[in-house]
């Protein structure tokens, strides 16, 4: 899968704490080369249309766009991101 960077992901990325972009950049490896890995815990979100959700860490999270074959990565930071996606 190929992964694209929306601009408010770039700047919620650049205000995590370094062991958590840490931990964001393992989890987009794993996104990009085998998205059904148990690890990512990818799900739909309910309640908005066409979003998903990867875990990071116990309270992190990425949100995201699938269209075919690429992730556009949207938000990243704590679960109140889930709020905006």
């Amino acid at each position: 899968m190929r992964i694209v960077f929306s601009d408010r992901f770039v700047r919620d990325y650049a205000r995590l704490p370094r062991e958590i972009r840490a931990r964001v950049d393992k989890q987009i490896e794993l996104l990009a080369s085998s998205p059904d890995h148990p690890s990512l815990d990818l799900k739909k979100m309910s309640g908005v249309t066409g979003i998903w959700r990867v875990k990071v860490t116990g309270g992190y999270r990425i949100t995201l766009r699938i269209e075919r074959d690429v992730a556009v990565l949207r938000r990243v930071g704590p679960h109140d991101i889930l709020k905006t996606p």
